[in-house]
């Protein structure tokens, strides 16, 4: 009988946001990473450990971006992120006080309270502060496929006609990866799956055997495969090649009719949208967000989806569980249906599905999305009919694969990117092209430097790597903290310059040299030969 695989791929990645030296416990982008570590990481670690005890079997793929793994694993945000959380503790008990008349409301804050108490309990005790060792702890026992990815997630079609770009991002995010992670493993995720013409000869120069494309890309080519998404495929250079299943996440996050039908906006779950740090006065939050004026999440939100005339219902946490566990099933059952209709068209071949999920998704932006997949990892192992794997799994055959020449696309915008190249954000592509640009000659001109002139050249080129990140245009389109993405992006170009300039000059501030060696400390073994000019 042929089996029927599901692989479920969680993708995070968190732009290059510190605070490293400040003397604030808090500032303003500490809030993105800290917010992701509460809502995402930590309750995602405790389903592993869940699934663990009760001897659930499962498998998942994950990506972690290098950025979101500098982050985790530097010493400055773990005790600033413990110092938020007692603050945002306190704040909690203060809205105790404030809400104790109100009974609805004051279950919900009680709620807020204990999961700031859990998540430092965890944090401090569980995970021992160490996030990057538990996952791999995870990854060590067979339970997550740990997949690198671009060194700064940069959305990599932007660079396709500059080939020493391509190879950098592909070089270092590998390099990185095995840093945090000891392996490289077998397959390598491409940010926002943006496939670009000759790739796959990237890719297969480092040893990689699988990737993960849109839909798109596999149906929309030339020479498309009889068995369309549901069986992997390889590119000319026998890459092995994933598409992604259409549908998700567009079952957490579409929208049906103009309205929005995703499982992530039914009335029972928290509204997100809603939080008391933009409701409260702002004497009060000036307590525990430091000197910021910015209005921020704190994490107590106590409101559902649901409408009553003009305003929210009270969040109803038992409520939620039974949504949670009907959209569960939901979910597994249309999955699995799709796999036995394909499997009626693939005359009794193996058929896979590959579902891959934006890890903000599951619990930073849904309140439930980690309960949810808890549910669903469930129901899989206790019905049987679909087995859950990773795409390892499914490469054995790999030089025996059907041949196909995947269709320039992505998962970003509406199939092409489009959100990362718009008027709000064009400017930036620009600029980062003409200091890539820069950094390549760089590299032929000084090709063998050591000393100073070595620190500053890989400076250069570290400068570069965080400007390429596409997640400085996303943040610019969406409006996600945009005055800080332009401020940081504009840095590095300006500090590229800098170096461009002072090699010209033969002469070196060493002192700003140093400063910013520390203060950008992502990659602190990266060598600018990256950039060297391939033959």
């Amino acid at each position: 009988m042929a089996s029927k695989d599901l692989i479920i791929v969680l993708a995070a990645d968190q732009a290059f946001i510190h605070n490293f030296n400040s003397k604030e416990n808090f500032a303003c982008e500490d809030s993105v990473l800290f917010s992701a570590i509460s809502n995402s990481y930590l309750p995602l670690l405790n389903m592993f450990r869940s699934l663990e005890k009760d001897a659930v079997p499962f498998k998942l793929g994950l990506v972690l971006s290098s950025p979101l793994c500098t982050l985790l694993a530097h010493k400055s945000t773990k005790k600033k992120y413990v110092a938020w959380l007692e603050k945002m503790i306190r704040l909690g008990e203060e809205e105790l006080e404030a809400n104790k008349e109100n009974e609805a409301v004051f279950h919900n804050v009680q709620h807020c309270l204990r999961t700031m108490e859990k998540n430092k309990t965890d944090f401090l005790e569980t995970w021992s502060g160490d996030l990057i060792r538990a996952f791999r702890k995870f990854a060590e026992k067979g339970m997550l496929e740990l997949i690198p990815t671009a060194a700064t997630y940069s959305y990599l079609p932007h660079y396709r006609d500059m080939k020493e770009a391509l190879h950098a991002q592909v070089d270092v995010g590998l390099h990185s990866h095995r840093s945090f992670f000891g392996e490289t493993g077998e397959g390598f995720f491409i940010p926002y799956l943006g496939w670009t013409e000759n790739l796959d000869v990237v890719l297969r120069s480092y040893g990689m055997n699988y990737t993960i494309v849109d839909t798109r890309s596999i149906l929309f080519c030339n020479d498309p495969p009889e068995t369309g998404i549901f069986s992997p495929v390889r590119s000319k250079k026998s890459l092995v090649l994933f598409a992604r299943d259409f549908d998700t996440p567009d079952d957490i996050t579409g929208t049906a009719d103009g309205q929005a039908a995703g499982y992530m906006n039914a009335n029972a779950y928290r509204c997100e949208l809603r939080d008391i740090g933009f409701e409260i006065h702002d004497k009060r939050l000036k307590n525990f967000l430091g000197t910021d004026s910015s209005r921020l999440q704190t994490g107590y939100k106590y409101w559902a989806n649901e409408r009553q005339g003009k305003d929210n219902a009270a969040y109803d946490e038992e409520k939620a569980k039974a949504q949670v566990r009907a959209d569960a099933e939901d979910f597994y059952r249309k999955k699995l249906s799709k796999l036995e209709e394909a499997e009626q068209f693939l005359e009794g071949k193996d058929n896979v599905l590959t579902c891959v999920i934006p890890a903000r998704l599951i619990g930073d932006s849904w309140h439930e999305g980690v309960s949810w997949l808890e549910q669903v990892i469930r129901l899989v192992a206790s019905d049987g009919k679909i087995t859950l794997s990773f795409c390892k799994d499914h490469i054995g055959k790999q030089f025996s694969l059907p041949k196909i020449t995947p269709y320039p696309c992505s998962a970003e915008g509406a199939g092409y990117g489009e959100d990362l190249l718009d008027s709000s954000n064009n400017w930036m592509t620009d600029c980062i092209r003409i200091a890539s640009e820069r950094m390549i000659d760089l590299t032929d001109r000084f090709p063998t430097e050591t000393g100073i002139k070595a620190r500053i050249l890989n400076l250069g080129a570290k400068e570069v790597l965080i400007a390429q990140a596409a997640a400085w245009q996303k943040m610019i389109y969406e409006g996600n903290l945009p005055e800080y993405a332009e401020k940081a992006f504009s840095s590095c170009i300006r500090n590229f310059n800098l170096v461009f300039d002072a090699l010209a000059s033969n002469t070196v501030n060493t002192e700003w040299l140093c400063r910013m060696e520390k203060e950008d400390c992502i990659f602190p073994w990266l060598s600018y030969k990256v950039f060297s000019k391939k033959r």
